[in-house]
């Protein structure tokens, strides 16, 4: 299996689909980071390097919006979702911009850069914005569609990206992929409780869908690609059909997708639910493989986790 970051997976597919004149794209002094170098190398003329102003930068691509742009706009995800964030609620979200906001280095797996840049926080601001879809894509070759979509579709788009690669989840960059906003993809299928993760954590869970295995638990895997709109339909099926929910995400599970998934449970279809992911901490400086274990949230830690939920709903 190949290995690449989604952040890669993006620069990739900037440079795909950029061929759309529609297409416009900005970056905050951090291309080289974020990949749109990748496009600046192809479309120069459609490329905009804003440099450190953040809320400049989504202003000035919500007025591209204006004129009939399809504007992509890139930098660390927490400058995206929180430096920016009143440009992101008011001057796009509001009037409802064709503006794609695609946020790298997400989450603890940022590594060494450490707490100040390791956000944790931008999935559960972003869903709360109206009119925003939000996303987060397992590996390269899903993160193609989920920018393939983000086109497709009017509207204000959150991608979340990481900076870390990893291993394919899908297959070689560029395959096939049932790939549908706001819909989840079915990994692997069981009856004795449902696995519902996102971003990097897909790989996480999947680790972990083998080791319960060979313990004679089937658990079902989704990958919940789509935060907003959530594909309720997957999440209320899989509350009828396990009775046990452990949601797993590289985010606060105040307020992202554990949150999400948890009010469709509660207002559709009640079962026992888990949040797994970080628990009301802010990040810490060291190798991704370290902060992770540091912080329980390996697979070996999952499969414990689904193992108490189990235990609990006895």
């Amino acid at each position: 299996m190949g290995k690449m970051a989604t952040r890669e997976g993006y620069g990739k597919a900037l440079q795909e689909f950029g061929k759309d004149e529609r297409i416009v794209v900005f970056d905050a002094d951090l291309s080289g980071s974020t990949n749109t170098a990748k496009f600046k190398a192809l479309y120069p003329e459609r490329f905009f390097d804003m440099g450190i102003a953040e809320g400049n930068m989504v202003a000035t691509a919500a007025g591209m919006a204006t004129c009939g742009k399809i504007a992509f706009v890139s930098t660390f995800a927490m400058f995206a979702s929180e430096r920016a964030c009143e440009q992101v609620r008011n001057s796009v979200c509001y009037p409802n911009l064709n503006v794609k906001v695609c946020a790298t280095h997400a989450g603890l797996t940022v590594g060494e850069d450490g707490a100040s840049h390791q956000c944790l926080e931008d999935l559960a601001i972003m869903r709360s914005i109206p009119n925003m879809h939000v996303l987060c894509p397992a590996d390269a070759a899903s993160t193609r569609y989920a920018i393939k979509a983000a086109i497709e579709t009017d509207g204000p788009f959150y991608v979340r990206l990481g900076r870390l690669a990893i291993e394919d989840i899908y297959g070689e960059y560029g395959c096939e992929l049932p790939f549908e906003l706001g819909k989840a993809n079915m990994l692997k299928d069981g009856s004795d409780l449902t696995i519902i993760a996102c971003g990097y954590m897909v790989k996480e869970a999947l680790e972990a869908y083998e080791a319960l295995k060979a313990e004679g638990i089937n658990a079902r895997v989704l990958d919940m690609h789509t935060i907003k709109p959530i594909d309720r339909e997957a999440v209320i099926r899989a509350s009828k059909e396990t009775g046990v929910i452990v949601t797993c995400e590289e985010h606060t599970i105040n307020g992202g997708l554990g949150s999400a998934v948890a009010e469709v449970v509660a207002e559709e279809a009640p079962c026992f639910v888990k949040r797994f992911g970080v628990n009301d901490r802010f990040g810490t400086s060291g190798t991704p493989d370290a902060i992770l274990k540091a912080y329980n949230l390996t697979s070996e830690d999952l499969v414990k986790t689904c193992k108490e939920a189990l235990d609990l709903r006895k």
